[in-house]
């Protein structure tokens, strides 16, 4: 298996340990990128992406190698520790530039065969919320299942975490990686995913920007064609 993880920070300390381990034992291929290190542009707001091109984004070229890392991946990982109950501001930034790949504009079909997690780790709280944050982009982009994974570690550094809760952490990530190996080729989007996307595809057959129309129309998903 393929899987990418972007972490929403350039240290490595617990959500990148556990984000880690998970992909670990997981395994197969593991691609990584730190925000901001390998991106930490902000979106302009220029609309360029769902009205003409995403390749008009000024900061397409810098986001490319993470764009084609995410296609070519069967798993993709987010994992942010939790800034005051959000995901960190370089994960939102960066999950800002795609915009045009939810599926009210030109969802990648490809998303719709992929499993994703969303990991927090907080010293105490706030772990639902900032999972929210990323747990939003990946339904919206199509991921066929997403898990999500939060928990408060007690400590400021995975150093003091105590044995107790590196235990619960060890149990939790093998489970969750047995349910995603056992999926992997046979996934199919949920239902609430495959209702939202009936609808947009309702939307699409007189749509108010022309180029997500004239993408929905090119794929065939404005009839019966579907992705998965």
């Amino acid at each position: 298996m393929n899987i990418v993880i972007v972490h929403g920070q350039n240290h490595k300390g617990s959500t990148y340990r556990i984000a880690r381990m998970l992909a670990e034992k997981i395994g197969g291929e593991i691609t990584e990128f730190f925000l901001p290190r390998d991106f930490g542009e902000f979106c302009t707001g220029c609309t360029q992406c769902f009205t003409v091109s995403e390749t008009k984004c000024p900061h397409y070229g810098k986001l490319l190698p993470i764009t084609q890392a995410l296609d070519s991946a069967d798993v993709i990982i987010l994992a942010s520790p939790v800034y005051f109950y959000h995901a960190t501001g370089a994960m939102k930034a960066w999950l800002d530039h795609y915009g045009y790949r939810w599926m009210v504009h030109s969802p990648e079909a490809s998303m719709f065969r992929k499993q994703g997690v969303c990991m927090t780790t907080a010293a105490g709280a706030g772990m639902k919320t900032a999972n929210r944050d990323m747990a939003d982009s990946l339904f919206f982009w199509g991921v066929a299942r997403i898990y999500r994974y939060g928990i408060a570690i007690a400590a400021t550094d995975w150093e003091h975490v105590a044995d107790r809760k590196r235990r619960q952490i060890e149990q939790k990530t093998t489970a969750l990686a047995e349910t995603i190996r056992r999926r992997n080729g046979r996934i199919k989007p949920s239902l609430k995913t495959r209702i939202f996307f009936w609808m947009m595809s309702l939307m699409q057959r007189n749509g108010f920007n022309p180029r997500d129309v004239q993408y929905w129309k090119e794929k065939g998903w404005t009839d019966h064609k579907r992705p998965w």
